[in-house]
């Protein structure tokens, strides 16, 4: 717990850069699935930080700091892992809300997902998530200005990949890659989609109750399913 910082996660200055913008934001990943994981067989995580970068936007200040994940077992590298996390100030109370993107209107297959305090608990303890936003109200509405407990952008990536499993159950899927785009709280139910694209692609979003685009990302297969 002492490792903790005032938002849940790991204090900043240890393995994360000590960035002077409090709040967190996941922006995006990169994934690479190189090799299988065998169960039962040892792995390891390799963790660096890639990049630390400053951006002045509309918004104000914001810094995004890359950081790079390699699993290996034995020698052979199974998946590597870019994530793109964004630090910002804290919003100012009479900051102009923005207005997002609209998701497409047409698919070929979806999937509704109705967003509930148990499953974002669930996916916190899953991935060892203490961060605030996702459970504590009074952090949430109040220190960091949102309307809901934010649904986790790994958890929508998760379910956008999960649509691909439900679709094409035999999919091998090589690469996936996301971007978060708007956030997605828990008091508005949400699709998850998918299209087909050229060259073994497949386009995956999220798209808001109100028709907001979210997330969006591509997964590209070995081969297609049978």
């Amino acid at each position: 717990m002492s490792d903790s910082g005032y938002d849940g996660h790991a204090q900043l200055g240890t393995f994360l850069p000590p960035v002077p913008l409090p709040r967190r934001m996941w922006a995006g990943s990169r994934l690479n699935f190189h090799a299988p994981i065998k169960i039962g067989a040892n792995a390891r995580r390799h963790s660096s930080v890639r990049s630390v970068k400053h951006k002045s936007g509309r918004s104000g200040d914001l810094v995004f700091v890359t950081v790079v994940h390699e699993v290996i077992e034995d020698r052979t590298l199974c998946v590597s892992e870019e994530q793109d996390i964004v630090y910002r100030a804290l919003p100012s109370p009479d900051a102009p809300i923005p207005t997002p993107k609209q998701a497409p209107q047409f698919s070929n297959f979806l999937r509704a997902i109705h967003p509930d305090p148990v499953l974002l608990f669930r996916y916190s303890a899953l991935t060892f998530n203490g961060h605030r936003i996702h459970y504590d109200h009074p952090f949430f509405t109040s220190t960091e200005g949102y309307d809901g407990r934010v649904v986790h952008g790994p958890l929508l990536a998760t379910l956008m990949t999960d649509l691909l499993r439900r679709h094409y159950p035999n999919a091998d899927v090589a690469q996936f890659e996301f971007r978060a785009l708007a956030p997605v709280f828990d008091t508005q139910c949400f699709t998850v989609h998918g299209s087909f694209l050229q060259d073994h692609k497949i386009e995956l979003w999220i798209a808001r109750d109100d028709g907001a685009l979210a997330m969006q990302g591509t997964a590209t297969i070995k081969s297609d399913a049978q």
